[in-house]
Parts: structure tokens; sequence; C-alpha cells
């Protein structure tokens, strides 16, 4: 009840206009050509400044943004929200941009962390952050992730598929019918992934990284071997054929790394590309439990509609992940919201697609709803999901699985463009309420 009456009394604040943005009198229109210009800027939607939801409450200075150059500025929310993998999720989240340098040439860093606990008992906290040093002639991209999680696992590929590589050995293996495709299980997981890159050009950074990802304590919970009889799952069936322990495993590797960015804003981005290529050797001499080689490529575009108002724009993101050679584990295949931001895949649970080859698109609209202080602002967006099973053989291609929805935007950062993001997504048999600061992408 209390959190849908702070929304109401938010709604209503936002939609009246702040002082000093009423209309001209254009009774006076006569006067010059210039007030016919200034009426002509009032209809504008921009004529107005940018508010943030700190102005609701303080007029002029106030304690969280008391000049225009502050370098480090933070803020948190408590975080509800509703995911279909993770059920009810409390706990909390904040964002935070950070200027290492000079604003007119370094770029303004943004990370987000966040500690969850869920009413399907699992706990994680997570960190995720792009750091630009003076300058811009190092940029370090981070992602750090603690589980202790529970997921229900699928077959791979996106065809909604029900049946299982077959495992040798046993003198039957079956599928439990009642489980209708889904198969929970348990598991810790520990990921550290650091990118250092060096600028060559104002656009352009080449670097290396280190990688692991440690899955611990994997419980398989419907998996049974009784008397020769293997009652079958996803996770056990690829680990069998791949040569994975099914308790636990490391993949744990180096990359070359490749990026082109010419975003305005690394928090809300309102015009601009950003494309990233990493290749990535991951090596038993490193810890890893086999050799592989992974690709993934990376594009984002924002094309402005309005020269008035920049937060009419269209955004678009496409990413892609290849494995190249070798084997990786099952937990360690691209899935969906298993970016480096969690926050592909609105519509569908967290893990939902997963497959050896993996390709993922998006496109968003974006808008701001109330006229004078812009502080509320909409998205409606639309994703696509693709990937593959080669133990099945199907294609990367083969099968597409689509969603769409809408969301609200609050500006609680107006300098740096942070605003809370709460989405609703409906995808094939499947749904979910998100809840993040900064934008999905």
């Amino acid at each position: 009840m209390t959190r849908f009456l702070t929304v109401s009394v938010l709604l209503a604040f936002t939609f009246f206009p702040f002082p000093g943005c009423a209309a001209p009198n254009t009774g006076d229109s006569l006067k010059s050509a210039s007030a016919d210009n200034q009426t002509k800027s009032w209809r504008c939607d921009t004529c107005c400044k940018q508010k943030d939801l700190i102005d609701l409450f303080f007029k002029g200075d106030n304690p969280f943004y008391p000049r225009k150059d502050k370098r480090f500025r933070f803020f948190a929310i408590p975080l509800i929200a509703y995911d279909p993998a993770t059920s009810l999720q409390l706990g909390i989240g904040g964002s935070f941009s950070l200027q290492l340098g000079k604003a007119g040439d370094t770029k303004l860093s943004a990370g987000v962390a966040s500690a969850l606990y869920t009413l399907n008992q699992q706990f994680f906290i997570q960190y995720k952050g792009n750091i630009y040093f003076p300058h811009n002639k190092w940029f370090l991209q981070s992602d750090w992730r603690f589980y202790l999680f529970n997921l229900p696992t699928y077959s791979l590929s996106t065809n909604n598929q029900t049946e299982i590589p077959l495992v040798a050995g046993y003198k039957a293996v079956l599928i439990d019918p009642s489980l209708n495709g889904v198969y929970p299980m348990d598991y810790n997981w520990i990921r550290f992934y650091n990118v250092i890159s060096r600028r060559l050009t104002p656009s352009i950074n080449v670097g290396l990284g280190y990688h692991i990802d440690f899955h611990y304590n994997i419980q398989d919970e419907n998996l049974l071997i009784t008397n020769d009889t293997l009652y079958n799952t996803p996770h056990f069936a690829y680990s069998s054929l791949h040569g994975f322990n099914t308790g636990s495993y490391i993949t744990s590797g180096l990359s070359a790394n490749f990026i082109y960015d010419t975003r305005d804003d690394q928090v809300n981005a309102y015009r601009g590309v950003f494309v990233n290529v990493s290749y990535r050797y991951n090596a038993t001499w490193l810890g890893s439990s086999r050799n592989s080689s992974t690709l993934w490529t990376e594009f984002r575009t924002y094309i402005p509609l309005s020269k008035r108002c920049p937060r009419h724009l269209l955004a678009f993101w496409l990413y892609g992940s290849f494995l190249v050679s070798g084997s990786l584990p099952y937990l360690d295949l691209m899935s969906i919201s298993y970016d480096q931001m969690n926050s592909s895949g609105r519509g569908y649970a967290q893990g939902r697609y997963r497959g050896e080859d993996f390709v993922y698109g998006e496109m968003e609209y974006r808008f701001p709803i109330s006229p004078h202080s812009h502080i509320l602002g909409g998205v409606i967006f639309t994703n696509v999901t693709a990937a593959s099973s080669r133990d099945m053989n199907i294609p990367l291609f083969g099968y597409f699985q689509p969603a769409a929805g809408v969301g609200l935007r609050i500006m609680v950062g107006k300098h740096d463009r942070t605003n809370i993001a709460i989405d609703f997504g409906i995808g094939n048999m499947s749904k979910g309420l998100y809840v993040q600061t900064q934008e999905v992408f």
C-alpha cells in the first residue's frame, strides 16, 4: 500500500510545472518578433531544464548535488521486484557515477551494485563497473558476482524442446514427464571479470582481460541413478558428453578486447555508437576444467528523433556469444540475462534460454512523460533471442523467442542522467517485472 501511495504522489508532483517553467505571456506577442520566438521556444518540450526526483523536495542547490562539477555521485534504493526465476526479490541496489579527470577530456565512469535475497532462498551480491581514468587513457570494465543460487534449467537452444541428449553406459535412460522440461538446480557461483584497455584514439580502446567463473556445490535436484537406470537432466547429459564434473567446474581464461565508443554519456546515452569485440581463451594451465575459446561481439546505437528533445530516441542493442573451440561447462554457456549488467531478456526468467552459440537483439523507444520537469519518462521495447544446441543438431537461427514490454523511468540524477528503471515484459508463456538503477543498455 505504501509503495503504491508513494508512486501516486510522485506522479502528481511530476506532472505539475515547476516555478519558472510557466508559459510566456502571449497576449503581448505583438511587441516584437523575439516574443514570437520565445513562444515557439516554449512549445518545445525542452524549454525547461531537466529536473530530477531530488528537485521535488529541494529548491536551488540541494545537498545531493551541491555543484555541477561534483566528481562522485551515488544513489541507492531498496529493491522490491519480481522475476519468474527468483520470485519476490528484496534487497538494496545502487548506482554511481565518477569523474576521474576533467569533464572536458575524461568520460564519465559508472557502475551498479546490489545485494538481494529472494523468497526462493537465493542470495547474491554483484558489482558491475565501467571506469575511465584521466584523459581516457585507460578503461576498466569489471563484473564481479557471488551467488548462493538455485535456478530452473532447461534443454539448450530456443525451440522449447523437452528432449535431452542420450548418455551411453546405462541400461535405461529416462526423462521424468512430470517435470515438463523444467529441471531445478542448486549451485554456488563466483565470477571475477576484469578488462583493462588502453586508448588508441578518442573512440578506440584495445586491451587485455582475465576472467574466471567457479561453479561449485552443484546439486541437480531431479537427477536419479538407480540400478543402471538414469533419470536424465540437461545438465547431467551435457556434462557427461563433454567431460565435466557434474558437481563443480572452473572456466578461467585471458581475453583480447576491442572497444569503439562514441556515446555522449556512459550512464544514459542520447546518441552515439558502442562496439565491443572480445576473443577469450580458457586454458587448463590457468585452472580451467577444459580448454576452450569464445568470441563475444556487441553493438549498440542511439538515434535521436528530435533535435529539441534529446530524450526522444530509438536505442538498438545486438550481441552474440559464440563457442569457437573446445567445450564450456553447461552453466558457463551464454544465457538470457547473463550479460554484464544482467539486463537482457526482459520478458523471460534468467537462464531460460541457453546455448553454445547465442544471439540477442533489442530495440527500445525512449520518451519523456512529464512535460515540464521531465522527471518521468517511458520506454516501449521488443527483443528476440536465438540459441543453438549442437548435441541436438539445432542450429543457431533454427528458432526464435520474442518478447515485448513497457517501462517507466524516474530521473533521480539529472547531472549524470541516472534513472530508476521499472519494466514489465511479456514473452512466450512468460512474463516478468524488473527494477534497476541506470538504463538497461
